[in-house]
């Protein structure tokens, strides 16, 4: 029986990101893939063109389709567009007793909102404490802290912060930082710093996507958080140097990188 992990996010056409890049990462880790989609778009590396939430009660239906005849190992939440379907989300996730992650996409890489900003609210109350990890990037971090966050020391404040949201983890995303690019890990009360080197690249989209999906097909493997997080950082890096090339804008990653 192979390890079984969920996605429930949006579905990229392009294919670099979204539902797409998160079914190919779990192919990689050699995880069965399943997917719930919670939002349409059209887009492509060079923009969104459009952003369209289902009907929340069509998204339970996939949940309840899928986990009630292949329950997976882990999951994971991707673009949610609306408040309501948070809520449905929320709720199915209030009945679960694997680790979900929740990767809080607010905005696209081109800047088109993915996240209603009425919606954050409940993201924070009720979403948040049902996740075992968060991996928030740098303006998402700031979002949700309510603080600016630019530096190590205020990716620290902010992921105590979320955490104080009920999480069991949080995971801030540093890959912009003005300075050398690293992620804090806080697990436990503790801090971990995870840093690779700055790759100069226009080919990144999908890299939050990418990596919330290999640390949740690490957790349906039987990892570790701490396990799943370093391998996942490994994945991604590899994954970012080797990327094919592809499209007129902000490219995918290599969904085919090695795993070590």
């Amino acid at each position: 029986m192979p390890a079984i992990a969920l996605t429930i996010a949006g579905s990229d056409p392009s294919g670099g990101a979204g539902i797409q890049a998160d079914l190919k990462t779990f192919h990689q880790f050699g995880v069965y893939g399943m997917s719930v989609i919670a939002v349409l778009t059209v887009q492509n590396t060079l923009s969104v063109k459009s952003v369209d939430p289902l009907d929340p009660s069509y998204v339970e239906a996939q949940l309840r389709a899928v986990t009630e005849d292949i329950p997976p190992n882990a999951a994971k939440t991707g673009a949610l567009g609306t408040a309501a379907i948070i809520e449905t989300v929320a709720f199915w996730a209030e009945t679960i007793a694997f680790p979900l992650v929740v990767d809080p996409v607010m905005v696209s890489k081109h800047g088109a909102r993915l996240l209603g900003e009425d919606a954050e609210t409940v993201l924070r109350k009720r979403l948040l404490p049902r996740a075992a990890l968060v991996t928030p990037n740098l303006a998402e971090a700031a979002v949700l802290s309510g603080m600016d966050v630019y530096d190590m020391a205020s990716m620290e404040r902010a992921a105590r912060h979320i955490a104080d949201f009920g999480c069991g983890a949080v995971l801030v995303k540093g890959g912009h930082l003005a300075t050398h690019p690293a992620d804090l890990l806080l697990i436990d009360g503790e801090v971990e710093i995870l840093q690779t080197p700055r790759i100069e690249t226009r080919h990144t989209h999908g890299t939050g996507c990418t990596l919330s999906a290999a640390i949740t097909a690490g957790l349906a493997r039987g990892d570790s958080l701490l396990q799943a997080v370093r391998t996942a950082k490994g994945f991604i890096a590899r994954a970012i140097l080797t990327a094919p090339g592809l499209g007129h804008g902000c490219g995918p990653v290599n969904h085919h990188a090695s795993l070590d």
